[in-house]
């Protein structure tokens, strides 16, 4: 059963995304927050597109990635924070339309490590959503004490 260790993760989450340089400089936004499950959206421009149009591979994993790992951030508690341990991605079809949706959710919670899967949509006007590539991710919980140890061994 997936739980979450804080209460109040709506909030941290947002907080967090506020820091997020990376996501914002791709357009990303998330769109929807739930106990171990995030989605998002991407208005699809030209910036995003490889040579021949297609939305780029590494937009697309970045996607996954963000959206698994606060799916993974929505169960930890306070204090704590994720990264990527591990990402496989699956490219099923190019990435046309208009905007790229995606949906991270958490499979299986572990202590140290989250086993989360993403899958990233395209949307062309009034079509159905189409799935273009799914990832599976591990999402590895970093502690306030381990950020003391590696700060420490920094200086």
């Amino acid at each position: 059963m997936i739980k979450t260790y804080n209460p109040d993760y709506e909030t941290d989450i947002r907080e967090k995304l506020e820091r997020q340089e990376f996501m914002k400089l791709l357009g990303f936004n998330v769109t929807k927050i739930e106990e171990g499950k995030i989605e998002g959206e991407l208005m699809l421009e030209q910036k995003h597109r490889q040579h021949k149009g297609f939305a780029h591979g590494g937009v697309i994993a970045t996607l996954a990635d963000i959206v698994a790992g606060f799916a993974a951030v929505s169960l930890v508690p306070k204090g704590h924070n994720v990264v990527t341990a591990e990402i496989k991605v699956s490219y099923f079809h190019p990435g046309l339309g208009d905007k790229l949706l995606a949906k991270g959710y958490v499979l299986k919670q572990g202590r140290k490590i989250n086993f989360c899967e993403a899958e990233v949509y395209s949307v062309k006007g009034e079509e159905p959503p189409l799935l273009i590539a799914k990832a599976s991710t591990s999402m590895a919980t970093i502690t306030p004490e381990d950020i003391l140890r590696d700060k420490k061994l920094e200086g």
